[in-house]
């Protein structure tokens, strides 16, 4: 088969909770599977509309990577901190937390800190690798520690521990909090759309391809100049999103007069992994709005604002090529969810869940997202739960742009 000729019928994939599927992430899905270089996929129930393929998509590719498939955010990605603290702080000490969040943070698209934060990412060689790299690391350094906007959000809730599981450490029972939902900022924004772009022009036969344009399914190939460019960059930028997350978390807990960790557990998703396909091959697997779930791996996976997290255990299924969902994902755009639902319909929903919100846009309220009850239920072959978080003191934008 051609290295650039689409296949006239998508390879067979699985799908996890279809009845919370629109019909455009399927078609997405079909496109990325008549891909030559596309060997195996999944979709997730949490599976929306993307650019290329779908928020909540897996897809394995040989020789090649997709900087679409990994997404504009690279290494969004999740942090819980867990304190060996009871959760009814949080009510007998609200202001305390709330004031930690304020002052400890910084959210928005341009987002910066002055001074500067200090992590030994920023020491890491490879910004030196291109002079792309060279370029954003100035922005890096000013934008660690930071959120950005759109779905991006830190608080502090009750985490309930139902399962032991000796890699976390914790015994069951109620604990103290703090999660975090991050990128790699504008850094990683830049390293998307420039590689993107090249990705596009080397495959301008997708332009005109049959089931639309389908030009954000460009890759490059792992060989070339672009390719090798754009995995180091994509590493780089997973180690910096990494390492926001734990300035971030240093800060707060500071503030908050908070002391060492009893937990930590972190994933990432929009990014791109090497790993081996049951019969042997060595795959790129794209994990857009996924996460990992290897057998034995621990995760997060966010409800909303004013809805349960999940705290989660790999159980390592094939057929989900060891993934899961990285949220509830979104049933109505952002514009839908604008004029759809009013500020009163969502400061009732988070008074009945006991949730204070400081900041948060509309396009970000509880109703906006699918039901995290029924994505967990639609996925319990590839996930066991082992605990559940309750936010009660979210600290969001109000810029409904998702960077």
């Amino acid at each position: 088969m051609s290295r650039h000729a689409l296949r006239d019928a998508p390879l067979p994939y699985q799908t996890w909770g279809e009845q919370y599927i629109d019909e455009g992430s399927r078609r997405q899905m079909d496109n990325a599977m008549r891909l030559p270089i596309s060997v195996a996929g999944a979709l997730m129930p949490d599976a929306h509309v993307g650019y290329g393929v779908p928020i909540g998509s897996v897809l394995a590719t040989e020789g090649a990577v997709i900087p679409y498939a990994v997404g504009v955010d690279i290494a969004c990605r999740m942090r819980l901190t867990v304190f060996d603290l009871s959760p009814v702080l949080l009510d007998q000490q609200k202001q305390r937390f709330e004031k930690a969040l304020q002052n400890a943070t910084r959210f928005g698209a341009g987002s910066e800190w002055n001074p500067r934060q200090d992590d030994e990412i920023m020491d890491d060689p490879d910004w030196q690798a291109t002079s792309l790299l060279r370029s954003l690391k100035d922005k890096a350094h000013r934008q660690l520690g930071t959120s950005g906007s759109g779905n991006h959000f830190v608080e502090f809730g009750a985490l309930e521990i139902m399962v032991e599981d000796s890699a976390l450490g914790l015994a069951p029972g109620q604990y103290l909090a703090l999660l975090s939902h991050s990128g790699s900022r504008g850094a990683g924004y830049q390293i998307a759309d420039y590689y993107s772009k090249i990705a596009r022009h080397l495959h301008p036969e997708l332009k005109e391809a049959g089931g639309g344009d389908l030009s954000n399914l460009g890759w490059l190939d792992i060989a070339s100049e672009a390719g090798q460019e754009y995995w180091l960059s994509m590493n780089l930028a997973g180690r910096y999103a990494s390492a926001n997350h734990r300035v971030i978390h240093r800060n707060v807990a500071k503030t908050a007069g908070l002391q060492s960790a009893a937990a930590v557990v972190e994933n990432h998703h929009n990014f791109a992994w090497i790993e081996t396909l049951p019969d042997g091959r060595q795959v790129y697997v794209h994990r857009k709005g996924a996460t990992p779930a290897a057998k034995g791996t621990l995760g997060v996976i966010p409800g909303t604002m004013g809805d349960p997290g999940y705290v989660v255990r790999g159980l390592g299924n094939p057929a989900s090529l060891n993934s899961a969902s990285h949220g509830a994902g979104r049933q109505m755009s952002r514009n839908e969810a604008i004029k759809s639902i009013t500020k009163t319909m969502r400061d009732r929903y988070l008074r009945d869940k006991g949730v204070t919100l400081l900041g948060g846009g509309l396009d970000e309220a509880p109703q906006a997202y699918k039901n995290i009850d029924e994505i967990m239920s639609a996925q319990s072959d590839v996930v066991e739960i082992i605990g559940r978080f309750k936010p009660r003191v979210v600290m969001m934008t109000d810029d409904p742009r998702d960077i």
